[in-house]
């Protein structure tokens, strides 16, 4: 008689070799762990894109993330805005907000997230600077060539 039983004929069940140093370990996609991280990463690329394009566009505006938009819901019409651009203050620079939920729900996928973060950058700075987004962007956001 055996000394493993096979009651369902699945074969061998676990591991046939204990974890050692010369086992072979399974590599780790190189991506972010977590939405927020790769939110991130995502609006990161954009600006750096942006500013290999039109370094000029960035001049004097930062680039910040909140998670969702704080703001009247009546002043909306029922629509959650995707970014803000707030020109300069007293004191502040002119700053582009982007908010995380509402861009993360109006994308499939990863890499759709991706183009749609870039779109939106460029549209809000296009609103704030005045310059066309074809000037910001003169590719038209081809991801291709990444």
């Amino acid at each position: 008689m055996p000394s493993r039983r096979d009651r369902h004929g699945r074969g061998l069940r676990g591991p046939l070799v204990l974890p050692n140093a010369l086992g072979v370990r399974r590599a780790a996609p190189p991506r972010p762990a977590t939405r927020v991280a790769f939110f991130d990463d995502a609006v990161d690329g954009a600006v750096e894109r942006v500013s290999r394009q039109c370094p000029e566009a960035l001049a004097g505006i930062s680039v910040g993330v909140e998670d969702v938009p704080h703001f009247d819901p009546s002043w909306a019409g029922g629509r959650v805005p995707l970014a803000s651009a707030v020109e300069a203050g007293a004191g502040r620079p002119a700053q582009v907000v982007l908010y995380r939920r509402p861009l993360e729900h109006r994308a499939a996928s990863r890499q759709g997230l991706r183009i749609l973060v870039y779109r939106t950058v460029v549209e809000q700075l296009s609103a704030l600077t005045g310059r066309s987004v074809d000037e910001i962007d003169p590719d038209g956001a081809g991801f291709e060539d990444d």
